[in-house]
């Protein structure tokens, strides 16, 4: 494998602007590129990355050493480290996006008018994606995996915690698209953690034609309001899990369970549990119980301490809180109307789920919801591009512009309108 190497920053503004420079011209190749070639680069990547599996692991290994240096939290830690299994996953996760039908291209509508024009509505690729993320490595393989995908060029900005471990997956990314003819411009890795990286490709709206941040609400605040590029907004995930009256009671449990427990410091983790008043004093202490066991914090209402001890007051805040971390806030509430108004008062607008036999109530909890993902019956930590059978995914966007939702290869194109006429003009 070659290695990437960082580059000197003396002229930080000159090597951003020549990456940028590289991005487009690669992004008008990828554009014209046909489906078989992309998929040569994907699976060839993805073979890169099982025969540099162990140099992918050691780069992470020396990312891990330095991010436990810096006193960073458990879930964060979980997001950065790799092993076997997430290596794989990470080979796997591009020949899944190898196997999806090529967006660019394709027909979403097409019509004849009166006078015999001929419209069609046609996928196209966005162009040049800057993509800013923080320590979760995988996001290097998903991001470049999909951009290319959609025809896009990439320009990959992770968190200096993912240093080494990102170098290592680029450069199994540019392995196959060298073995597929492509120039391996068509996703470059920002060299150097130098936070003003960032700043400057928030200003090249001339290379960069979209911006993807996926992080903390800190990261995502500094992109929406530096940014002169339109930006796919991933904000925080404050995920709700409503308990309906109408919930069966070991359904409940095992839900939330998993929709807090499975992993704490994913997008996708529930941050606070809603369960009706109706149902509370029957099922909350199993669901206490599971969550204590599994060694989850419990922050709540008057209502839920009252009835159970272990219970901890919350306060304004927690309702407001993306922990990260094995911490849940908990309210009772009088019904779905209080349960709809908290969710869309109190949420990022990103996965809601309600736990419910009644199918009538579910779907006015669907319905009324404003949020990128709605569940019924079913755990929020399923909100991934991947667990929806897109391959993968950039983010989840929380916006409603353009993608919402779990942002694929599909999102990461546009349209144009092509017309077929006879000699018509217009009178």
């Amino acid at each position: 494998m070659t290695a990437l190497k960082p580059v000197p920053t003396d002229d930080l503004t000159g090597q951003m602007r020549a990456l940028g420079q590289a991005a487009r011209a690669a992004a008008h190749a990828l554009a014209h590129t046909d489906s078989e070639t992309k998929t040569r680069a994907l699976t060839s990547a993805a073979e890169a990355v099982r025969v540099e599996r162990d140099a992918i692991l050691a780069a992470n290994a020396e990312d891990m050493t330095a991010a436990a240096d810096k006193n960073l939290t458990a879930a964060m830690l979980d997001r950065l480290k790799l092993d076997e299994a997430r290596v794989a996953a990470i080979a796997k996760g591009l020949e899944d996006v190898a196997a999806l039908p090529d967006p660019v291209g394709k027909v979403t509508e097409e019509w004849e008018r009166p006078n015999g024009l001929r419209i069609s509505r046609v996928r196209v690729p966005l162009g040049v994606i800057g993509i800013i993320y923080e320590s979760r490595p995988n996001v290097t393989a998903d991001a470049g995996g999909l951009c290319l995908k959609a025809g896009n060029a990439a320009v990959l900005r992770g968190g200096s915690e993912s240093f080494h471990s990102s170098r290592a997956i680029a450069a199994c990314l540019h392995e196959g698209l060298r073995a597929a003819g492509l120039p391996d411009t068509a996703v470059q890795l920002v060299p150097t953690t130098d936070r003003a990286a960032v700043g400057l490709m928030l200003t090249m709206p001339e290379f960069i034609d979209v911006i993807v941040p996926r992080g903390g609400k800190s990261l995502i605040e500094r992109v929406q309001r530096e940014s002169r590029i339109p930006v796919f907004a991933h904000l925080e995930g404050l995920c709700h899990v409503y308990v309906d009256g109408a919930a069966d009671a070991k359904m409940a449990r095992e839900v939330v369970l998993n929709a807090k427990m499975r992993r704490t410091g994913i997008c996708g983790a529930a941050e606070t549990l809603l369960i009706d008043r109706a149902v509370a004093e029957s099922q909350l202490p199993g669901i206490v119980a599971d969550l204590v066991e599994a060694g989850c914090a419990l922050r709540g209402d008057e209502a839920a301490q009252a009835i159970d001890s272990r219970i901890a007051p919350a306060a304004p805040a927690d309702w407001d809180t993306e922990y990260l971390d094995a911490v849940l806030a908990i309210r009772v509430v009088d019904g779905l109307d209080e349960a709809i108004d908290h969710v869309n008062r109190h949420g990022s607008h990103h996965t809601d789920s309600i736990v419910t036999a009644d199918g009538s109530v579910a779907e006015r909890f669907l319905s009324k919801v404003d949020s990128g993902i709605v569940l019924w019956n079913a755990s929020t930590q399923f909100a991934d591009g991947g667990e929806f059978g897109m391959g993968a995914e950039i983010g989840i966007s929380t916006g409603k512009l353009h993608a919402r939702g779990p942002v694929g290869a599909e999102q990461l194109t546009s349209y144009k309108y092509v017309v077929r006429g006879a000699g018509q003009t217009r009178p």
